[in-house]
């Protein structure tokens, strides 16, 4: 018997009890951006520092931070110029709410059918947890052929704001030849997924005030700019009618897309009736001349990701609104500079304000797209992968952003192999957030192969 099916044999006939220590983390309300939950942050961090020390590992350490602790873990293999790989990963889940979509209780996991139904189900406590199931099947049956880090993080969910000093203040702690972040998806259940793309970010906030107060309309309409309308008016010309962005300059630097690209990207197969049946939508929607899962990750995008003014409760209340606020994000493609698009957001914005209203802007975040095709140890993944299901592995261009993977490669000087079990339709962020469990399972087997392929 090889040495992938002995330590595979581990976890299969042990997984009823993984199991349950997988739910014993789901049950723990690790909210991080809720102060009333800042006692089960550091009950999840203990968690998993405890369950790394029943592995037998090197060592374990929680570090404090101004907000929560990062975990860490590592073991050391015991053959000699051993590769090191350090894995990422967060345990800190989004809010519940609204509490009242969920079907079942949203920190008590409920098996339905396949799924795991559990905030952090799927993001992403089952895949951290699929990692440290693999190492410990591994550990239980074979010589480590690899070092082995774990950096586990509590703040991923609000923006990671300590995680960039923590990897400037431990570079020779995190000293690694290779990295893997389970935190993206895969394309559907059937189909194994590498992630080598993903998007940069620009958020803003757009603010215009008008009067001092909220005016009555019959009396001061007509007379007053009413900051709703303006605000609408500015958001209106942000796209041309063909689906791009109208801002000047904001595809100078986009790169064309090869026919090699274009074909690697086909080759995902998402189909957009699939996409539209997702989404619920009539139909699809965006920039001419490119295909959906172009669109998806290699194109830039602007969105208006919320909107206030006025009155906005039940019936009715005539008034000429005080200010309006819109909150909008660009995603970003390679060689976009993410300071360079705001300044030309800030300055196409100010030539539509018009003189009867104030105007600010505010800046929440920037970063970078991201490009990884040639991650050190990516071929021994997709190797895993293909082997575990049985196919070639589909590269894919994520659309989201995940800030951690660049700031790894320009502190740590490693770009991150991106992969996970999850899927599109996990819920994740939204009520009742699921994990499909075959897909999971899976998941365990490949990174068992992943982390045994070395010794080859």
């Amino acid at each position: 018997m090889d040495k992938d099916q002995t330590a595979i044999n581990y976890f299969q006939e042990n997984q009823d009890a993984l199991l349950e220590q997988y739910f014993n983390i789901l049950r723990i309300p690790s909210v991080s951006t809720d102060p009333a939950h800042k006692s089960d942050m550091v009950r999840t961090a203990e968690f998993l520092a405890d369950y790394f020390k029943k592995l037998g590992v090197d060592r374990v350490e929680i570090f404090p931070t101004k907000v929560h602790p990062i975990v860490f873990a590592e073991k050391i293999s015991p053959l000699p110029n051993a590769k090191t790989l350090l894995v990422y990963g967060h345990y800190d889940v989004q809010p519940p709410d609204p509490l009242h979509e969920w079907r079942t209780a949203p920190f008590e996991p409920t098996l339905v059918e396949d799924y795991v139904y559990a905030r952090g189900a799927s993001d992403m406590k089952g895949q951290v947890m699929a990692s440290i199931f693999a190492l410990e099947s591994v550990l239980k049956t074979n010589e480590l052929p690899i070092n082995i880090k774990f950096i586990i993080e509590g703040e991923e969910e609000i923006g990671s704001p300590s995680l960039e000093d923590f990897l400037k203040n431990n570079t020779e702690l995190l000293q690694c030849d290779m990295i893997l972040n389970p935190d993206a998806g895969m394309i559907s259940a059937s189909q194994p997924t590498i992630v080598y793309g993903l998007r940069g970010m620009v958020y803003f906030e757009l603010r215009i005030d008008g009067p001092k107060m909220d005016l009555h309309s019959g009396l001061f309409g007509g007379n007053i700019a009413n900051p709703a309308n303006v605000i609408a008016d500015i958001i209106s010309k942000l796209h041309n009618p063909d689906g791009t962005v109208a801002i000047p300059g904001f595809y100078d630097k986009v790169r064309h897309l090869s026919p090699e690209e274009r074909e690697r990207i086909a080759t995902a197969g998402l189909q957009e009736d699939a996409y539209v049946q997702l989404t619920g939508v009539p139909r699809l929607y965006g920039e001419e001349g490119f295909t959906m899962l172009e669109r998806q990750g290699s194109r830039p995008t602007l969105d208006v990701n919320g909107l206030y003014s006025g009155y906005i409760e039940e019936g009715a209340k005539t008034i000429i609104p005080a200010f309006a606020k819109a909150k909008i994000s660009c995603r970003l493609v390679p060689d976009q500079n993410p300071e360079e698009i705001y300044k030309l957001i800030q300055s196409y914005i100010a030539s539509l304000v018009p003189n009867t209203v104030r105007a600010q802007i505010f800046k929440h975040s920037l970063g970078p797209a991201y490009l990884a095709d040639d991650a050190p140890g990516s071929k021994n993944l997709a190797d895993a992968l293909t082997k575990t299901w049985g196919k070639p592995v589909s590269l894919k261009r994520e659309g989201g952003s995940i800030p951690v993977a660049t700031n790894m490669q320009e502190l740590l000087g490693v770009k991150s192999m991106l992969t996970g079990f999850g899927l599109p339709d996990d819920a994740i962020h939204s009520p009742n957030e699921r994990q499909h469990m075959p897909t999971w399972t899976k998941g365990v087997q490949a990174l068992i192969r992943f982390f045994l392929s070395f010794a080859e």
